[in-house]
């Protein structure tokens, strides 16, 4: 029996489905405890998770006051006061409002009472008329008045009721101050746990970190740390955010009703800046309220028209323009995880866990971002992508939705360098559509789809410079991250440059001194293009061209001037070598100068380091990624030019440093791209 062929690489087999085990059914039963025990010490819990929401709303003003050298406990007591102080501002507002709208009243009921009757009238009356007529003309009898009183019997023929009176016991002045306080000190009650608790945490907030670092994540300090100021850093500037968008809603709505002759418009702008922070209901019922007035006050339907439409309008304005803008991914949740944590919550916790949905689902999802146990809560509640940012390529590129694939780059590109993204992401990508196709799974319609939505992105990240992040804006960039966007490795850019001008050597003085070939594969162009472009960046102009431009029909008239150095790129050798082997020899007779690199992209990297592959290819130098291929070319016009590689000055500390600057020429300073 004859050996494998060690060049011949085969998709991995795609492993079974994993029935659920111990591990999965343990999970469930710890979930189903948990939602149990938050169902029934939620009493307990409640009051102590709004004091944990309200420390982190607070935790930005106590950082204020010790930047001005308040001390801490000072700091927390001044914080909480002002809360206190605000709360019972806006209490005593709508405590002024309601009473001036009391003395009305009774007018109001009287408006109320007539447009109920109207009502009445146009629907119940007009319904009752049309049942007359038709028992009329259908010869039915609607019993009159006289029939009535003469079907009830006589008045003398009944006894006379006897009324009887009960006499209830005296009330004790015990039972009545029970009647009366019991209702309030149960609410006095857990606002009082509520301030404590929270003063509590304030004063105690990094001793509580530190515990909460050493119960779950001393073995890993600094991604504990991170999750923990990250789910503070959030919510304290979503609770912000939400706050003055909330502010600017109430003084509008005070605007708009107070123009159109609703009374106590600032009740009514206060009472829909406060309910707007209980999510989907909370608007409802902030423009039934005024509307109802409205209604109430004048007896046209006018100015309930005009209370609705103005409610229609700024709410619309806020929540599809203006809170996308300002909240972007600040919360990081997903719009259906927002829907399906208000349904939980509220089942869960009632009003109150309907107000406290959001920040409690954004700390889970924060949770997920940093700790690989509960990664789920992100996956299922996140708004970034679930799948790894290699598969999200591959798939983008089959739903030919380059846009798409860009902003994942964009994202990807904040932490890495062009030549990191391309050889971690792209072309591990492309690895997988060309495995795809080789085992048959991608008709060829599909294969050049990929092809074009490949070479537009590469058309769109021209402009991106490729040289390593700032640290700063890398590690803010980190921090942000998915598990899965921070499981892909981070290769450092190429740190050298081609000489320029006339320290180029003659035979790299060309407008593309660098002819890229791609291999036979039907995604080997792409990469090809990939290669190309970051060459131009490193300051050597390359070209691309197809196989068949090298085949043995058009070697002959492939354009060759200029040309000081042939790149091959393959993604996968099916089958036998010998093919590139006899493209090498093709290229080198034609151009017998130039030195000839071939670029083996597998996953493993391990076709380039075949010394059987190389006896056979027979090419000057190998490479298994970008980063290689780009430093080989750049060491190669070095040597030819006679000089010493010198590496780019680390100007990423500087002014500016991170940002990616537009290149002179849109594909890359020099690379150029022909079928």
């Amino acid at each position: 029996m004859s050996e494998p062929n060690p060049s011949t690489r085969t998709p991995a087999a795609v492993a079974a489905a994993e029935t659920p085990g111990l591990t999965g059914l343990l999970s469930l039963a710890v979930a189903v405890v948990v939602i149990a025990a938050l169902y029934f010490a939620r009493e307990v819990l409640l009051p102590i998770t709004v004091a944990v929401i309200l420390s982190f709303m607070l935790a930005p003003l106590v950082a204020r006051f010790q930047r001005w050298h308040v001390p801490h406990v000072a700091a927390v007591l001044l914080a909480v006061l002002i809360a206190i102080g605000i709360v019972g501002g806006i209490a005593g507002v709508i405590g002024t409002q309601v009473a001036g709208i009391a003395a009305d009243i009774p007018q109001y009921q009287v408006t109320i009472k007539r447009k109920v009757s109207a009502i009445q009238s146009m629907t119940t009356g007009r319904l009752r008329g049309l049942t007359q007529r038709f028992d009329a003309q259908t010869g039915g009898r609607t019993p009159t008045q006289p029939d009535a009183e003469a079907a009830a019997p006589a008045a003398g023929d009944a006894p006379k009721a006897q009324l009887v009176q009960v006499e209830p016991p005296p009330t004790s002045a015990m039972e009545i101050a029970r009647t009366v306080l019991e209702p309030v000190l149960s609410p006095l009650a857990t606002l009082f746990i509520i301030l404590i608790v929270t003063i509590f945490v304030l004063m105690q907030r990094e001793d509580l970190r530190d515990r909460m670092i050493r119960l779950f994540g001393s073995t890993d300090l600094q991604r504990t740390t991170v999750a923990l100021d990250d789910a503070g850093h959030r919510l304290g500037r979503y609770y912000l955010s939400q706050l003055a968008i909330n502010a600017a809603f109430g003084v509008v709505a005070t605007v708009g009703l107070y123009l159109i002759g609703v009374p106590s418009a600032a009740l009514w702008g206060v009472t829909s800046a406060v309910l707007r922070f209980v999510p989907y209901i909370g608007p409802v019922i902030a423009a039934i309220l005024p509307a109802a007035l409205a209604a109430a006050v004048d007896p046209g339907w006018t100015p309930v028209l005009e209370v609705v439409g103005l409610y229609l309008v700024v709410e619309t304005v806020t929540g599809q323009f203006i809170e996308p803008l300002v909240f972007g991914h600040l919360t990081g949740l997903s719009p259906a995880a927002v829907v399906i944590a208000a349904i939980f919550w509220t089942w869960l916790w009632g009003p109150v866990g309907l107000l406290l949905s959001t920040p409690l689902t954004l700390c889970l999802v924060v949770l997920g971002r940093h700790v690989k146990r509960l990664e789920f809560f992100d996956v299922m509640l996140g708004d970034r992508p679930a799948l790894t940012p290699v598969e999200n390529f591959y798939q983008r590129m089959l739903a030919d939705d380059p846009d798409e694939a860009q902003a994942q780059a964009e994202t990807l590109l904040k932490d890495r360098s062009l030549t990191g993204y391309y050889d971690e992401v792209a072309l591990k990508g492309l690895q997988l559509a060309a495995n795809d196709a080789l085992r048959g799974a991608l008709p060829v319609d599909k294969v050049h789809t990929i092809n074009a939505s490949v070479k537009a992105l590469i058309a769109d990240l021209a402009f991106h410079e490729d040289r390593d992040p700032h640290p700063k804006d890398k590690e803010a960039a980190r921090a942000e991250a998915t598990i899965a966007e921070r499981a892909v490795p981070i290769p450092g850019a190429p740190k050298n440059d081609a000489p320029e001008g006339l320290a180029l050597a003659p035979n790299w003085r060309g407008d593309t001194p660098v002819l890229c070939i791609a291999g036979k594969g039907p995604l080997d162009e792409a990469a090809s293009a990939m290669l190309a472009q970051l060459l131009g960046k490193h300051g050597l102009g390359a070209r691309v061209e197809a196989y068949g431009a090298a085949s043995r029909q058009a070697v002959g008239q492939l354009d060759v001037s200029g040309v000081a150095m042939v790149c091959i790129s393959y993604l996968e050798i099916s089958g036998s070598p010998s093919g590139l082997h006899y493209l090498v020899r093709r290229l080198r007779a034609r151009l017998p100068e130039a030195k000839i690199l071939v670029g083996l992209w597998p996953a493993d990297g391990q076709d380039v380091e075949d010394d059987r592959i190389r006896n056979v290819v027979g090419a000057d130098v190998y490479a298994s990624n970008l980063k290689d291929a780009i430093d080989a070319c750049v060491k190669a016009a070095h040597e030819d030019a006679g000089t010493t590689p010198r590496e780019k000055a680390d100007d990423t500390g500087k002014g500016g440093a991170g940002k990616h600057q537009a290149p002179a020429q849109p594909q890359g300073e020099g690379a150029k791209v022909s079928a």
